[in-house]
This record gives C-alpha cells, structure tokens and sequence, in this order.
C-alpha cells in the first residue's frame, strides 16, 4: 500500500469515527450531559476535516488561498487539546493535570504560543493553498524558517497538555476500574504520547516525513475511541445502578 493511500485512508477513517461518536453524543447533549465531550468530538471532526487536502483547498480557496485555513486550523487543535485534556484530567480525578492545565501556567502557556502562533503566521508569506503549509515552496531562508518556527508553535501546545495528562491516564491503566475504562485510559495514553511526540518531528528525516501525519492521525483516532470507551463504560454503570 502506498503512502499516499495509507495516509488517506487513516485520515478518512478518523474523519468517520469523530463524527459517528459526535452524531451518538446529540441526545445526550441535547439534555445536558457532558456537553463538554460532545464539544471536543465536534473540534476533533472539524480538525480533521480542515486536515484533508479536498475539503482543506475547497475551503482556502473560499478564503483567499492564503493558507488561512491553517491558521484555523492551528487554533481548533489548541481548543480540542484544552477542552479534552481537562476533561479527560477530571474524568481521572488528576487533580495536579486540571492544575496544569488549566491554572495560571497551563493558560500562560496557551496564551504565549496563540500569539506567536498568530504573529509567525502574518509575518510569513503564506500564498498559495498546501495543506499542511510545511510544503510550501521556499521563497527565500527567512520565509522558511519563519514557515517552520510557525509549525513548531503549532506542535508545542498538544506536547505540554499531553505532557500534563499522561501520568493521569497511564496511571489509571494499572488501577482497578472497569475494563472499558481501563482500555479506554490505555487508548488515550497511546494519543497523548503520539501528541507528546510532535515535539520531536524535526528529528525525522524528510524521506519518512509521511510518518508525521501517521502519528498526527493516530493521536486524534485514539483519543476519539478513548473518549468513547469512557463513555461506554458510564453508560454501563448508568444501567446497572438503574437495574439495582
């Protein structure tokens, strides 16, 4: 299988499991339960659909081609990883990880990297729609490296909330809980890790640059069937206590 093909299939893939999950979460939402996880599988579906190159040029050209559909893109990352580690730290009773995320540092931190995010951003020459942008022709070193410090911005964020939540939910893996849930943690240590490693995408050589978007698609499949495994699980115990 090519890597071209491999690729568009995990995209597609991910791209059906957020929005089933999310379309399966509408009633519950609609009664207020958890709107919180209806919101990042909503984030989630939207990211990956602002990811794939048709839906990614259709809707930058709309704008102008000037790649701004990145930029969107960069900052519905930010709120799917705000809002899903929080909810994955309480979910955990992580208290350390809320602190983290979302006390004075955790918001210090997303506010330093939203701003820099947007200021690499209008400061490079971002004509011409490429999705993922990293591929845009070099016209000059500066654009470039302006270009690549705006990915790095972009990678920094999911590696600190990861960071923050993967004791959390690796610790949980080993506690004695219900197996949904502990498969569900196991499957969203494999996310967080995969996140966490986006840090280091500057050490893969070019000719195995497809593995990014591997890591990058794995990471939103696992947290979204992490989150689901979770849910699954409350909704067992609902019933059992309803029974009783």
């Amino acid at each position: 299988m090519g890597e071209p093909r491999m690729i568009a299939i995990l995209q597609w893939t991910t791209l059906a499991v957020c929005a089933l999950v999310a379309i399966a979460r509408i009633p519950s939402a609609l009664r207020g339960e958890n709107r919180s996880i209806f919101g990042v599988f909503v984030l989630s579906t939207l990211a990956i659909l602002l990811s794939i190159d048709v839906s990614y040029l259709a809707i930058d050209s709309w704008l102008g081609s000037e790649n701004y559909t990145n930029l969107i893109l960069r900052f519905v990352v930010y709120g799917t990883v705000l809002l899903a580690g929080y909810r994955i730290a309480k979910a955990f009773d992580a208290q350390t990880s809320i602190r983290l995320i979302i006390g004075p540092a955790g918001l210090g931190v997303l506010t330093v990297i939203g701003i820099a995010t947007l200021g690499l951003f209008l400061a490079a020459d971002t004509t011409g729609s490429v999705t993922g942008l990293t591929t845009l022709p070099a016209r000059s070193p500066e654009n470039a490296a302006l270009i690549e410090w705006y990915a790095a911005a972009g990678r920094l964020y999911p590696s600190f909330v990861a960071a923050c939540i993967l004791p959390a939910t690796y610790l949980a893996i080993r506690r004695r809980l219900p197996f949904a849930i502990r498969i569900g943690a196991l499957l969203l240590t494999v996310a967080f890790a995969a996140m966490a490693f986006g840090s280091f995408y500057p050490l893969i050589p070019s000719e195995a640059g497809y593995l990014k978007a591997v890591i990058n698609y794995t990471a939103v499949l696992c947290l979204a069937l992490g989150l689901a495994f979770v849910w699954i699980s409350s909704l067992m115990a609902k019933r059992r206590a309803s029974r009783v």
